[in-house]
């Protein structure tokens, strides 16, 4: 017979009962996030090195994805704070753990400030940012040409630090997932891979 069900929900939780898994939509939004950093990644490199027609569209689109990841990034913070996140095997070494914690915080750092250095950039030049649908964003910072010079660097140099941190991560992943095989990476993966989870 199945235990009531008020028993159940009532239950403390215990550390065997800790969840393995973020919510579904904390997985929607790394995958979906994952996605669009690369294409504005991809995009600004097409910005650089054309002069086409295209190149218009493609600022549009920069912005706009720029500024949506930005919100995103404060909606994915949020829910870290309120859902968890799932332990790190307790068999991963301190050297790995470190560098886990600090390179996830280091990707959240970045994806607040490379767009706000990008709007911060096209202030300093005295360009609106006009997105999708016409929405005009204010400026943040006076106009400044020495200024706009020292943010477009500054942006530019992040974004291969970015990249960097970006190959790392899934470098990452695979160790975890086709190397350790500690659940690790499952825990963010959109599928779950196998009925049992190992956690060291």
């Amino acid at each position: 017979m199945s235990r009531p069900i008020a028993h159940t929900m009532t239950r403390p939780m215990t550390p065997t009962m800790a969840h393995t898994r973020f919510s579904g939509v904390q997985r929607l939004l790394h995958w979906s996030m994952a996605a669009g950093i690369v294409a504005m990644l991809f995009i600004g490199v097409g910005m650089l090195s054309t002069i086409a027609p295209s190149y218009v569209p493609l600022v549009a689109t920069h912005k706009t994805l720029g500024i949506a990841l930005l919100a995103l990034v404060f909606v994915r913070l949020v829910l870290r704070l309120v859902l968890g996140a799932p332990p790190l095997p307790a068999s991963l070494p301190p050297m790995m753990r470190l560098g886990a914690i600090l390179s996830h915080w280091a990707l959240y750092g970045l994806m607040i400030a490379m767009p706000l250095l990008g709007w911060a950039m096209m202030s300093a030049a005295a360009h609106p940012i006009v997105l999708f649908g016409g929405l005009r964003l204010p400026s943040i910072l006076p106009q400044g040409d020495q200024l706009h010079t020292l943010l477009w660097a500054a942006h530019r140099w992040l974004a291969f630090a970015f990249f960097g941190l970006i190959l790392l991560h899934v470098a990452a992943a695979l160790f975890h997932a086709l190397i350790r095989r500690d659940g690790v990476f499952e825990a963010m993966s959109p599928l779950r891979v196998g009925k049992r989870e190992r956690r060291g």
